[in-house]
C-alpha cells in the first residue's frame, strides 16, 4: 500500500497546512510597518492561547532557552531553589540550575511517577528562591499537579517564584496561569501550536519581572527585560524568526476558528481534543493487553510499556517500516522499555482510530500474542461514542 509519513511524536508535531503556506510565503523584512502589525498581533494573542494577562515573549530559540532564560533571569549565584524532577525534562531544570550556580534542592521521584503535595511541602523552606516543575513529563507522559503546587509555593511566602515548563502542558492540559498563580509558564511552537520547532514563548508575571532587578547570574541573548521593552514598542530586541512568526499567526487564527472566533474558547476545545484523544488511545491500548506507563497519564502523549522481554525499538522500528508513521521510544533509562504516542497538536478522530489499528498489527508482527484485529479501535470508538453522546446531551440542554 501507499504510505504516507505521518508524525505521532510529542515534538516536532503535524504542521498545520495554513501555518505552512503562511510560512512559505511571508517576505517582510523585521524592521518594517508590515512585520511590526504582525508582531504586535501575535503577542497580544498568545496572552490569550496561554490564558495569561502577563507580558508574554516570543523568542527565537527551542523551549530549552526560555527554560535557561527562567533560571538566569530570576537567580543569584548561591540561591537555593527546588527542583522536581520525575523524567528526562525534570532533570533539565536540576541541570540548568546547576549550571548557574544554585544550591538545588530536589524531590526526585522515579521515571512515570509523581510527586506527593506532602513530598513537595517538607522541601520548601522560607530560603527556597524559586520551584521548578514541568507541567507534563514528556518522557514519561505524566501529569504533574501544578494547581496544588501552586498552592503550596503561595503559602511558602512571596519570597518563592513558581517556575512550570509546560512546552507540552499548553494546548493539552486546562491551566489557569494567573488564577493559580504560576510566575513563568513555558511554552515551544512545535508542540500544541502545530509549528515547526524555533520558537519559545514564556508568560511572565510581575513577581518574576521584580526578582529580575535583583538576580545577578549572567544574560544577554536571554535578557527578559531587554526582551520587554523591545516588544513594548512593537519589535524583537534581537533577529526574530520572521517566517515562523508568519506561521504561529495562522496557528493561532485556527485556534480561534475553534473556538468560534473566541480564542480563548479555541484553547479550550484544542484541550478538549487532546484529552479525547488521550482517553481514546488509553483505552485502545489497554484493549490490547498492554499497561500504560504512568499512574497519572497526561493528555499530550500515552506512554506504553513495552510488553515483557521486548525492546520497544523494535515496536518503534515496526510502526515506521509498515506504516511510515513515526512514534517515540523512550528516553534517557527508559530507551527500550516503552514507547509514546502523542496527540498534541493537529491529530483528530482518524488520526486516532488510525494510530491504534496500526498498533494492533505492529503488535501481531513483532509479538507471539494473539491480537483480536479491531480491539482496540472498538474501545476507542466507544470512548467518542460515549464524548459525543454527552456533548449532544449537553447542547440540547443549553437550547432548552
Amino acid at each position: 500500500m501507499l504510505l504516507k509519513n505521518r508524525l505521532f511524536t510529542p515534538g516536532p508535531t503535524p504542521l498545520l497546512p495554513a501555518a505552512q503556506n503562511a510560512m512559505a510565503a511571508f517576505t517582510a523584512h523585521h524592521r518594517t510597518a508590515d512585520f511590526k502589525s504582525l508582531y504586535t498581533r501575535v503577542l497580544a494573542d498568545m496572552k490569550d492561547f496561554v490564558g495569561s494577562a502577563n507580558d508574554v515573549l516570543v523568542l527565537a530559540s527551542s523551549g530549552t532557552g526560555a527554560m535557561e532564560g527562567a533560571v538566569s533571569n530570576l537567580t543569584s549565584p548561591g540561591d537555593r531553589v527546588l527542583v522536581l524532577t520525575a523524567g528526562k525534562f525534570g532533570e533539565r531544570w536540576r541541570d540548568l540550575t546547576k549550571a548557574y550556580f544554585c544550591k538545588v534542592d530536589l524531590v526526585e521521584k522515579p521515571y512515570g511517577e509523581t510527586f506527593t503535595l506532602e513530598e513537595v511541602r517538607q522541601k520548601l523552606t522560607p530560603e527556597t528562591r524559586a520551584v521548578y516543575v514541568q507541567a507534563t513529563e514528556s518522557s514519561t507522559g505524566a501529569r504533574h499537579d501544578v494547581k496544588g503546587i501552586a498552592e503550596l509555593v503561595r503559602a511558602n511566602g512571596e519570597g518563592t517564584l513558581l517556575v512550570v515548563d509546560a512546552i507540552t502542558g499548553l494546548g493539552t492540559t486546562h491551566l489557569d496561569v494567573d488564577g493559580w498563580g504560576i510566575d513563568v509558564i513555558i511554552g515551544g511552537s512545535q508542540k500544541a501550536l502545530m509549528i515547526p520547532p524555533g520558537l519559545a514563548y514564556c508568560a511572565i508575571g510581575e513577581r518574576a519581572w521584580r526578582r529580575m532587578e535583583t538576580a545577578t547570574n549572567p544574560r544577554y541573548y536571554f535578557d527578559f527585560r531587554k526582551e520587554r521593552k523591545a516588544a513594548a514598542k512593537g519589535e524583537s530586541a534581537f533577529t526574530p524568526a520572521t517566517s515562523l512568526f508568519a506561521a504561529l499567526g495562522a496557528a493561532l487564527d485556527f485556534v480561534r476558528q475553534m473556538g468560534n472566533g473566541d480564542l480563548r474558547e479555541g484553547r479550550r476545545a484544542l484541550v478538549d481534543n487532546a484529552e479525547l484523544a488521550a482517553e481514546m488511545t488509553r483505552a485502545g491500548v489497554q484493549a490490547l493487553g498492554l499497561e500504560l506507563f504512568t499512574s497519572s497519564p497526561g493528555a499530550a502523549l500515552t506512554a506504553i510499556s513495552a510488553p515483557a522481554g521486548l525492546d520497544s525499538g523494535k515496536i518503534v522500528k515496526e510502526f515506521r517500516e509498515s506504516f511510515s508513521a513515526v512514534v517515540a521510544n523512550g528516553q534517557g533509562d527508559m530507551k527500550g522499555k516503552l514507547f509514546r504516542i502523542a496527540h498534541i497538536g493537529y491529530y483528530d478522530f482518524i488520526d486516532t482510530v488510525g494510530i491504534l489499528a496500526a498498533l494492533e498489527h505492529v503488535l501481531a508482527a513483532v509479538t507471539d500474542h494473539a491480537v483480536e484485529y479491531g480491539s482496540a479501535v472498538r474501545a476507542a470508538q466507544q470512548v467518542f461514542a460515549r464524548s459525543r453522546s454527552r456533548e449532544l446531551a449537553e447542547l440540547a440542554g443549553a437550547k432548552n
